[in-house]
Parts: structure tokens; sequence; C-alpha cells
């Protein structure tokens, strides 16, 4: 694997164990939802990460904040989706604690990132 910055940075820490969080919590996901809300979230977690990647290789840094905002965008999708999971009773509340910690956690990072025009 490449040696980049990006993966040096807390915001993608972060957000890997978002991905990886999002990957356990859906593992018990009904069978009907593998190609729906499953794969979904998936994708969205995963879209988190690979922006925040994609933003650090840009050079300008009107360009690295569209990719922040994009990765800042896929969050908003995962958090819409487990507000669904919840309510379909896919997911449990007092189960998803740490998989709340990483969302807000990685808004706030993105967030200041953005505001700041912070490469």
């Amino acid at each position: 694997m490449l040696k980049l910055s990006h993966k040096q940075l807390d915001v993608y820490k972060i957000a890997k164990k978002l991905v990886e969080e999002v990957y356990k919590q859906t593992a018990n996901f009904p069978v009907e939802e593998r190609y729906n809300l499953t794969s979904q979230l998936r994708r969205a977690a995963i879209s988190v990460c690979s922006n925040i990647a994609e933003g650090c290789a840009r050079k300008s840094k009107a360009e690295k904040n569209r990719f922040f905002e994009i990765s800042r965008s896929s969050l908003v999708e995962v958090d819409t989706q487990i507000e669904i999971s919840l309510v379909l009773r896919y997911l449990q509340l007092a189960r998803i604690k740490e998989l709340e910690n990483y969302l807000e956690r990685t808004f706030m990072m993105l967030s200041k990132m953005i505001d700041k025009n912070v490469p």
C-alpha cells in the first residue's frame, strides 16, 4: 500500500473505524436487505473514507474542500440510513453508541476542515 499523508489524519482513521462498525452492525440485517439498505449503508460509509483520501490528493484548496464536502454529505447519508434502520428495527439504539460516536466525531472534524479550508 502507498504511504500517503491522509492515512495519518485522525479524521481518516476514525472514518475507517466507522466503516468497520457499519459492516459489523449491518451483518445481521435481513437477507432481503442485502442489495438495498445494507449495500447502500456500506457504500456510503466507504464513500466517506474514499472522498477524504481523494480530497487530500487534490492540489487546490477548492478541490480539496469539494471532496471533503462530498465526504461529509456521505456521512449525512449514513446517519439517515441508520435512522431508517432503527425505525425498521434492524438496529437497536442501545447497540449503536460506538457508531454514533464515529459519526459525530467524523462530522465535526470534516466540518472544521471545510470551514478552515484545511488541506
